[in-house]
């Protein structure tokens, strides 16, 4: 046991390392900047002020934003995800996989849980010991269910999910706008220092001035491409575990199963008061465990429809409204409508399900 306890405080200890030399890079481009640049490099004092006030405002945005990144505890799925101890001891002493599945389909009747494993069955996560809610993955790294995990980011030393994930995407924005804010101030200073029209300044600014325009546009590169593939993921409202593994429902795999349309997907992360998505504060909507779903499967396998020549009772198909048609559904509506249809018919839909009306003749 000491040597398990002894590896994992190891570990944990060498995962601050990314975090560290981030911080300690930036400590550097603060003293950099401000000093060697503004103080020994710019003489004019009106330029100075100036850049000193937007610098200060960029990073502030993004140290606050890179701080509530790393120090918002990812969210873990509730109690009720958890099986009843009875039902916990019969699952564990279960050595066949289709009954420890009939356990799982019972506990998970009343809960909101829309998506299954790529087999059809229940997700449980058996180093938690929960039912795994929507959108809800086990991080090996935090060593914990994360609810709407995105991926575990060693730059932070944290599990981005529900509870960090605005905070996460501003630390991007705001990354970018430091690198992009000083290279765009700093570069006429270095094209000077690379010719040697600034003799007079001293050969350590000169080194300072240099080397800040290599970081700032290597970071500038590297963050711009992360930060646009993570926009696109929030337009699309998926996760990247979601954009690698399409999330699978009732009907099957749907890599747009959770999108709203792009405003209410900015919406889901960002929040409906526009005035607080710039700030690092959480505005994210829902619980991170039920998310609204919209209906675009329509059931192939559903027959068509079909008139009988007996005119005493024909049938009439009412066929699924058309994507752009589909009304967006709360889960609670979703449970309302589905009640145990979830439970007992796994494999298909209700709501993708054609609706054959019979009518009956007066005659």
């Amino acid at each position: 046991m000491a040597p398990t306890h002894v590896l994992r405080c190891c570990q944990r200890g060498l995962a601050w390392i990314p975090v560290i030399f981030i911080a300690m890079v930036v400590c550097w481009s603060y003293y950099a900047y401000v000093v060697e640049l503004c103080i020994f490099t710019i003489t004019s004092i009106g330029k100075q002020v100036a850049y000193l006030i937007l610098f200060h405002l960029s990073f502030i945005m993004f140290v606050w934003s890179y701080w509530k990144t790393i120090f918002t505890r990812p969210n873990n799925p509730s109690k009720e995800f958890c099986l009843p101890k009875a039902e916990k001891e019969h699952y564990e002493k279960e050595e066949r996989p289709e009954s420890q599945q009939e356990i799982l389909w019972r506990a998970a009747t009343n809960l909101p849980i829309y998506t299954r494993t790529g087999a059809g069955a229940i997700r449980y996560c058996d180093r938690c010991q929960v039912i795994k809610p929507d959108r809800c993955h086990h991080c090996s790294a935090c060593d914990m269910c994360v609810l709407k995990m995105d991926h575990h980011c060693p730059w932070v030393n944290n599990c981005v999910g529900f509870s960090n994930y605005k905070f996460f995407i501003l630390f991007l924005a705001y990354s970018l706008l430091y690198c992009l804010f000083i290279a765009a101030t700093v570069l006429q200073y270095f094209i000077k220092f690379w010719t040697n029209d600034l003799q007079e300044t001293h050969s350590h600014a000169k080194f300072h001035v240099l080397f800040l325009f290599f970081v700032a546009a290597m970071f500038c590169i590297s963050i711009l491409s992360l930060f646009s593939y993570h926009l696109w993921l929030v337009g699309k409202n998926r996760s990247t575990i979601e954009a690698f593994r399409a999330p699978v429902f009732r009907t099957g795999s749907d890599k747009n199963g959770f999108s709203l349309g792009f405003r209410k997907n900015i919406a889901q992360v960002f929040g409906d008061q526009k005035k607080y998505w710039l700030l690092p504060v959480f505005t994210s909507q829902g619980d991170g465990v039920t998310f609204p779903t919209r209906l675009v499967n329509i059931d192939v396998e559903q027959p068509t429809a079909t008139l009988h020549p007996d005119h005493s009772k024909s049938e009439v198909t009412v066929s699924p409204l058309s994507e752009s048609q589909n009304r967006l559904l709360s889960n609670e509506q979703l449970t309302k409508s589905m009640g145990d249809h979830v439970v007992h018919n796994p494999g298909k839909s209700a709501s993708n399900d054609t609706t054959t009306l019979s009518m009956e003749s007066e005659s």
